[in-house]
């Protein structure tokens, strides 16, 4: 990570953990002032490094307590294809992660749902929108691990 600092690094962990603490309490973990603390949260911001401040809320407390894995390969490849793919898909509320991969799948979509049932209206929702060779689909059992924190 360039320009970032041990001190930068110390605050980014206490961000990750809990972003609603205060300046003073970050400025006090970092052994900083508060103003040199905003000034650094600051600068981490607008160099993209902290991207946003969230709630995460527990899937299965409001009702989408099943996650699956979707896996996709498609026929094509061309960047026209991609953007309507892409744009098909970030239009799927329930899929929470898209990546496109390297190796055997060409994409792998992260979906929270409330059923299996759940499921497969959202797999038809995205069968209507865009032609795709195959979809397959792994159903998590148990979160072992999740975190949104980067080992810094």
């Amino acid at each position: 990570m360039k320009n970032v600092d041990y001190t930068d690094r110390l605050l980014l962990r206490a961000l990750q953990a809990d972003a609603s603490e205060s300046l003073e309490t970050l400025a006090a973990r970092a052994s900083i002032s508060v103003n040199t603390c905003w000034r650094r949260v600051k600068r981490l911001e607008e160099a993209g490094i902290v991207q946003k401040r969230v709630a995460l809320i527990d899937p299965e407390r409001v009702g989408l307590g099943q996650t699956v894995f979707v896996a996709i390969r498609t026929r094509e490849h061309s960047a026209g294809w991609v953007e309507r793919f892409a744009k098909a898909v970030r239009a799927i509320p329930e899929v929470v992660e898209f990546y496109r991969m390297a190796g055997d799948v060409d994409y792998l979509l992260k979906v929270q749902v409330a059923s299996v049932q759940d499921y497969d209206r959202v797999y038809r929702t995205l069968i209507s929108r865009i032609d795709l060779a195959d979809v397959s689909a792994t159903f998590a059992m148990e979160c072992i691990k999740n975190t949104t924190e980067l080992p810094l």
